[in-house]
């Protein structure tokens, strides 16, 4: 079997959560109800009997099943046949036993690409869970959940008048995301409040999110680390530091990069020298993996980032593909147990080449790649066609990247306490 053309599909190294999200997808068709109108189920189905050449499965027990289940169930209004069919191909896809293999129907194919696109249509907030809810992790400067006065740590205990009790954070994100300009309601309970909750309508409008963040400041400056308890000995010095955050690799990555890059080195000139960089990957499941080559060769002079086996035993290299801006300055790379995937391959490889010292935790551990295979009416299918190694010729695959310095945070650190980010900054001042 020939590996697939490079130059035509674009290789992605999927995100974790999403993906986490796809392997319930089976599971959740099978087991939620969809009340559909009318009264009574259409069982007419068309059926497309064409097997592949060379394929002489049976597929008999499965439209008996078929047959049993659309002529029997108890209740027909429950029965809709899109969703067996997504349940069943999605079932399929699990049946290979590879999490990263997996079946997107239309809206969660939908979701997934705005997610790597960087834009979607919702209120503009993070979500998590706490005690068992669903909480506001934070709003997002400038959104919709801004203006509607959300908190981090608000809970929602409802969307839409329905209960958000045993909820997960991708139950909610489905419900509250709608198109721009109408209405979701929430059930809130403010954290700092003693009265009851409110309830609050959100406009929804379209949300662009900015894959790198950055910055430059002396230690005093720096907010992030100004309650940690290793940081106090930092907060007199006078050199500067930059910092690059790199949330995800996906469409627009490569353009904010460079915007970055072109701002700090302008700071640089205009403001004098900057001692070091902290490039901080913590919690990105990944990407493109061509992104993940044109960021390693910002720091990076030659050889090969990432190397690709793919399934018929062929290696394909990916080299450093341009001249970097940022190959002299000393750096730390911040990773934790949410760096996975591409995330992963420049931190490896920037490891590898001892460019940069590694600080934090024990990455996520995904030494695959995947290939998304667009479907008819929406959906996608995305499958593992080869497996990565680093320049070093070793693989992180279920066993993640172990950082030079192992700091973990606190999960009662608060937005004052990043002692990783301190760590990264004392050993550049060193």
């Amino acid at each position: 079997m020939k590996p697939l053309p490079v130059s035509n599909i674009r290789n992605l190294i999927l995100s974790i959560a999403v993906l986490l999200i796809a392997g319930g997808i089976g599971y959740q068709l099978g087991t939620h109800q969809v009340s559909v109108g009318g009264g009574v189920a259409d069982r007419r189905v068309v059926v497309n009997m064409k097997q592949p050449a060379g394929n002489t499965v049976d597929f008999s027990l499965f439209w008996d099943v078929w047959t049993k289940l659309t002529q029997n169930y108890v209740d027909p209004k429950m029965i809709d046949q899109q969703k067996l069919v997504y349940g069943a191909i999605s079932g399929m896809v699990a049946a290979v036993g590879d999490p990263f293999t997996s079946f997107f129907p239309p809206q969660e194919n939908t979701q997934f690409k705005q997610d790597l696109g960087g834009a979607f249509e919702g209120i503009g907030a993070q979500l998590g869970t706490k005690d068992g809810r669903v909480i506001i992790v934070s709003p997002l400067h400038g959104t919709p959940a801004e203006a509607a006065g959300l908190k981090p740590n608000d809970f929602i205990l409802k969307v839409d008048d329905v209960d958000t009790t045993g909820w997960t954070v991708d139950q909610t994100v489905n419900k509250i995301r709608g198109p721009k300009g109408s209405k979701v309601k929430l059930l809130i309970l403010h954290v700092q409040a003693t009265s009851k909750p409110v309830e609050i309508d959100i406009v929804r409008s379209t949300i662009t999110v900015p894959s790198v963040v950055w910055w430059v400041k002396t230690p005093a400056e720096i907010t992030e680390i100004s309650g940690a308890s290793d940081a106090a000995q930092l907060l007199d010095k006078s050199q500067r530091i930059a910092y690059i955050s790199l949330s995800r690799f996906g469409d627009t990555t490569n353009t904010d990069w460079n915007k970055a890059v072109a701002d700090i080195l302008s700071k640089q000139q205009s403001g004098g020298k900057i001692t070091g960089l902290v490039f901080d990957l913590r919690n990105n499941p990944g990407g493109y993996l061509d992104g993940a080559v044109y960021i390693a060769s910002e720091f990076l002079r030659s050889g090969a980032v990432v190397s690709q086996v793919n399934s018929d035993g062929s290696v394909q290299n990916y080299p450093i593909d341009r001249t970097g801006k940022l190959l002299d300055i000393p750096m730390v790379v911040l990773v934790n147990k949410g760096s996975a995937s591409a995330a992963e391959i420049v931190s490896g490889a920037l490891h590898d080449d001892k460019r940069a010292k590694l600080i934090g935790e024990t990455t996520f551990g995904k030494g695959t790649v995947q290939t998304p295979f667009d479907l008819s009416g929406g959906a996608a299918v995305h499958v593992t066609t080869g497996k990565w190694l680093l320049p070093s010729g070793n693989s992180i695959s279920q066993k993640g990247l172990t950082p030079d310095v192992v700091v973990t945070l606190s999960d009662t650190a608060t937005a004052t306490q990043d002692a990783q980010l301190a760590k990264g900054i004392e050993l550049l001042l060193q």
